[in-house]
């Protein structure tokens, strides 16, 4: 009997001993990945950067040349066009696709920052964008029903129970459920407005 314990014993000991080197193997592989990764976003977000003030550069040497007084320095109208048209889908690959999350974010509204700090809400992923857009087009299909039921019941309500006249708590509700309303609607679409969406708050 003691000897069955005994074994048992140090049969658990030995997965539990397992299990701790398994976990110290995993954690080592996180760090490993975790710094791997960081050491690659910089090195990305260092040639989004350089990228970007490169086209900058370009895009002012450009405008300088097109406005130059000296033939010799001036491009001919079409070719200044399609590099500056070059210039602009550059730009645009840049901070309209996956790369603009490796640019300094833009400055959150001040709306944004009243409610919620200083949160970086900018989504580094485009599926994460558009997962975010789609919540929110879905929130305010919700709400939409709502904005309708509300002030329908009120009225309803108003002329079969209250007899003509509207009690100050329903509408009081009725007037905070707006704000709740009207204030997510605002937060969420200055989030969209940073993530890149032309929404307009």
């Amino acid at each position: 009997m003691d000897e069955k314990r005994s074994n048992c014993e140090k049969v658990e000991e030995e997965e539990v001993e397992r299990v701790v080197e398994e976990a110290k193997e995993l954690q080592e592989a996180a760090a490993t990945l975790i710094n791997r990764t960081s050491s690659e976003e910089q090195s990305l977000r260092q040639r989004a950067l350089s990228l970007d003030s490169n086209i900058r550069r370009l895009r002012s040497l450009l405008h300088s040349s097109i406005s130059s007084t000296n033939n010799l320095l001036r491009f001919d109208s079409k070719l200044a066009d399609k590099l500056e048209e070059d210039l602009q889908k550059a730009q645009c690959l840049i901070y309209d696709g996956d790369a603009s999350a490796f640019l300094p974010s833009k400055a959150q509204g001040a709306f944004v920052k009243m409610f919620i700090g200083p949160i970086n809400v900018r989504a580094s992923r485009k599926d994460v964008q558009l997962k975010v857009k789609e919540e929110y087009n879905s929130y305010r299909d919700r709400t939409a029903l709502l904005f309708l039921l509300f002030p329908s019941t009120l009225l309803i309500l108003r002329s079969w129970i209250w007899d003509g006249c509207l009690p100050a708590f329903p509408v009081q509700l009725y007037q905070a459920w707006l704000l709740f309303l009207y204030t997510g609607l605002a937060l969420r679409e200055n989030i969209l407005r940073i993530n890149g969406s032309d929404i307009r708050p």
